[in-house]
């Protein structure tokens, strides 16, 4: 191809599987490719890069970057196509052996992405010794009015279902003076709203030189007085301190949303599990989080069919998250992650009865999301505008406490904060009034 025809422009489209600091390293790489020359084009697009941020939690994640590589090779047969992520970091020559695959690049190797890429080597760094986290470079992030900004990766846990140890190896935590920096530029960007993010949040600082902790840093971006809405990501039960749970309470920019990973209902499967909590503990710390604060919205992951699962202890996890002050569960079919000491239990269950008891506790989370929107028909809810539908003139947006709103305002009004008297719940979002408009 010459300079002189119309699609000289290097383009690249991503596709990003799994997690939300998958998303952020996936923002970070956009912006290396950005500032070589590269145009963004959408992953449907011919492209002459295609770039897959792979997950590999499951089994069926693997599957499915395997399913985007081959498709990315098909939309264009010469285009170069790479794979990153999780996936590749835990199995490369597995990626190697696909014949419509370029490279491979693990986890590390997402900092320089664009040296890697013109060395054209595949290169995947062993974690296990990584000791600091990688840079945070990231002003501004796509397609999003809410920026995600990884402050920790790694984690060293260990529970019997994950591979995540192996693919991200050790917890290590970003300085905190480059985390109230980061969120200086992306205020500096237009961003209302920041997420902090990691794989494993709830020991953040811990690895640091004096060591801290997430209330600690919390505390900072507090007092740093930049961002106007803070969220934070998941915690693990057993990090849901008495100190954070008052940051939350007494905090004006800390929004009410807490997403606390259970996995089961059933002490007996969370031994299994090697969670170290019982269901006592989960109980203790969700319901004191809701009497603290009782308009925050409180989630929960839950695996269904875990290896041995018999029907009374997924029983029990029915009576269990269905006893408890959430508004929703996010469901995962246990699927067989190779290497996990899951994968070598005995009990395994059939897919179809796995598949059964996650609709059960979709059913149960359904019923639960509804009955939290519905408390709050007939208040006003702080919202930030996201998207805007020029054809209903309807402007679709998040609170403070997760829940979608939508409401008639101009476009002037995305990315700004507006007070929405709700009046109704339709479709699983609630409609109401924006103040002023």
């Amino acid at each position: 191809m010459t300079s002189t025809e119309p699609h000289h422009t290097k383009r690249f489209a991503v596709a990003t599987l799994g997690c939300k600091v998958n998303q952020f390293e996936t923002a970070d790489m956009v912006e290396q490719l950005k500032a070589d020359g590269w145009q963004l084009v959408p992953f449907t697009a011919e492209a002459d890069l295609y770039l897959i941020n792979s997950c590999t939690v499951t089994a069926r994640s693997d599957a499915e970057s395997r399913r985007l590589i081959r498709r990315a090779r098909r939309a264009n047969p010469l285009a170069r196509v790479v794979a990153t992520g999780c996936y590749a970091q835990v199995a490369p020559s597995d990626l190697q052996a696909l014949p419509e695959l370029n490279l491979v690049l693990g986890n590390e190797e997402k900092h320089d992405l664009v040296l890697h890429m013109e060395r054209g080597e595949h290169r995947v760094t062993d974690l296990t010794s990584l000791k600091t986290s990688g840079p945070l470079r990231l002003t501004s992030f796509s397609e999003h009015t809410r920026a995600f900004l990884q402050i920790q990766n790694g984690c060293e846990t260990g529970c019997s279902y994950c591979i995540v140890p192996i693919a991200r190896g050790p917890s290590r935590s970003v300085p905190p003076q480059e985390v109230t920096e980061a969120v200086s530029r992306l205020v500096g960007s237009g961003y209302q709203e920041v997420v902090l993010t990691g794989i494993h949040m709830g020991a953040y600082g811990l690895d640091l030189s004096p060591c801290s902790s997430l209330t600690e840093l919390v505390l900072l971006l507090e007092k740093q007085n930049a961002i106007h809405r803070l969220r934070l990501g998941s915690i693990e039960p057993n990090e849901l301190t008495d100190g954070l749970l008052a940051l939350f309470k007494h905090s004006t920019r800390l929004c009410h949303h807490l997403h606390i990973p259970l996995q089961s209902g059933s002490d007996s499967v969370l031994q299994r599990m090697g969670r170290g909590y019982d269901t006592n503990f989960y109980a203790n710390r969700i319901t004191t989080a809701a009497q603290l604060l009782p308009d925050a919205f409180i989630a929960a992951d839950l695996i269904a069919g875990f290896p041995g699962e018999t029907e009374q202890e997924f029983s029990e996890t029915c009576t269990f998250v269905a006893s408890l002050p959430l508004a929703d569960l996010h469901l995962f079919p246990y699927s067989i992650r190779p290497g996990t000491k899951a994968a070598a239990m005995s009990g395994h269950l059939k897919p179809a009865i796995i598949k059964e008891r996650a609709e059960r506790l979709r059913g149960i989370a359904a019923d639960k999301r509804a009955a939290f929107q519905q408390r709050f028909i007939g208040k006003p809810l702080p919202v930030l505008g996201q998207r805007h539908n020029p054809v209903t003139g309807l402007m679709t947006g998040l609170s403070r406490n997760y829940l979608e709103v939508c409401y008639p305002a101009p476009p002037s009004l995305l990315n700004h904060e507006v007070t929405v008297h709700v009046d109704y719940l339709h479709s699983n979002y609630l409609h109401g009034i924006c103040e002023g408009v």
